[in-house]
């Protein structure tokens, strides 16, 4: 026994030796090697997303069956309902841990390089082009995620074509009757609100429950019922996430984030309460495929109205109102005068609650960044007007007036 463990350990030790002469003379690894990766085969998805924007830019067609009603569609919902069932915001945590984390891993992969020159050490390039690969594979994987469940829809036809509303030209005098419309509406609105006690001690309106998940699911309620009337809306979705570090969104002028990565419509809960519910459904209206701003802006107004919470009535035609009003305030200031005689006081003191809010984060350097920021990307995804293209939703709810009107 013991002459057979004493030729194992021989055996053993040769074999180690043998090993450690091969690493020592083995030929330095040539840095293409790093293409045999199996990972490399992720690479792909940069073309195929490439691809795919090219095909929806050339073909609406294709933006809106194939992938905004075809494959966005069923996929869009999977994901929502999945990351819905987690009861906080998945997004919050991404951004914070995931920067971080590429921080991390930018620092190691520089301090390897530092090392294998400081080492001498010839396979250097190799390593080189593994850390590359690997981030290549990394910026693939995220850029086929916002292809498919984002930027495709910013090509998709344009929700006029399912309202059957027909976008002209408009009067001063047809943008005057509008305002004058939405801000009777409003006014009695807020003045059913005030009966029923729906204030703070501010004498500003309050929205109907403290319980965010009780919100969310009331927005989603106020869409499946705009859904009856227009079926593309109509899908299983998660609800509005509140986030936690809404103060910092505020700061930013950020209202609400749909993000793609997760399916999460995000909602700041720190704003005056009565825009938060056509936030959220603004943010839903973006999680059913509909990216265009000023799209989601109307959508989220006809949502509001769908529903039986005044307070998202209410919402809902105060964002109308306001763009409305500041249409109308750089066309004719005579007119607009005339339309602001009809706020009642509740408005008044909501209005004045929610400008000194924003006041305070007006042209600070992260509000001016984030503007810079926003402004780019929507550029960057077919809305030439920038954050101007908000404003186009006063079309829609013109050519809207023009259809009641008949």
């Amino acid at each position: 026994m013991k002459e057979y463990e004493k030729g194992s350990k021989l055996n053993f030790l040769k074999k180690l030796s043998i090993k450690k002469f091969n690493i020592e003379n083995e030929k330095p690894t040539k840095w293409f090697h790093a293409l045999n990766k199996k990972r490399s085969w992720i690479l792909i998805l940069i073309p195929i997303s490439l691809i795919i924007l090219f095909l929806a830019q050339a073909n609406p067609w294709i933006a809106e069956y194939v992938f905004a009603r075809g494959i966005y569609k069923w996929l869009s919902q999977g994901f929502s309902l999945i990351t819905g069932m987690v009861p906080f915001s998945i997004m919050e945590i991404e951004v914070i841990v995931l920067p971080i984390l590429g921080i991390i891993l930018i620092l190691r992969f520089l301090w390897g390089i530092v090392k294998k020159i400081y080492k001498a050490q010839s396979n250097l390039g190799y390593y080189i082009a593994n850390g590359l690969l690997n981030g290549a594979c990394i910026f693939s994987v995220f850029l086929f995620l916002f292809v498919i469940f984002a930027g495709v829809n910013y090509q998709r036809y344009s929700f006029a074509a399912y309202s059957g509303l027909e976008i002209k030209a408009s009067s001063v005098e047809e943008l005057y009757n509008l305002n004058v419309e939405l801000a009777k509406e409003a006014s009695d609105i807020r003045t059913k609100l005030h009966i029923e006690g729906a204030e703070d001690e501010n004498g500003v309106v309050r929205l109907s429950s403290d319980d965010w998940n009780e919100i969310g699911k009331e927005a989603a309620e106020s869409f499946d019922k705009l859904a009856e009337k227009y079926p593309v809306l109509g899908g299983n979705y998660g609800t509005p996430k509140p986030v936690s570090f809404s103060k910092f969104m505020s700061r930013m002028e950020i209202t609400g984030i749909y993000w793609p990565f997760t399916l999460e419509a995000n909602v700041n809960v720190d704003t005056t309460e009565y825009s938060i519910p056509v936030t959220m459904n603004h943010e839903l209206a973006h999680l059913r495929g509909f990216m265009r701003e000023d799209e989601a802006n109307f959508i989220a107004y006809l949502a509001c109205r769908e529903s039986e919470d005044l307070t998202f009535q209410y919402s809902g035609v105060m964002l109308a109102l306001s763009y409305v009003s500041n249409e109308l305030y750089k066309a004719d200031k005579e007119l607009y005068g005339k339309v602001a005689e009809l706020y009642n006081p509740y408005m008044i003191a909501d209005m004045r609650e929610e400008y000194y809010y924003w006041k305070q984060f007006e042209d600070t350097v992260i509000s001016t960044i984030s503007n810079t920021m926003n402004d780019t990307y929507l550029k960057a995804n077919n809305q030439a007007d920038g954050v101007k293209s908000y404003g186009r939703m006063v079309d829609l709810l013109l050519a809207e007036y023009r259809e009641n009107s008949k």
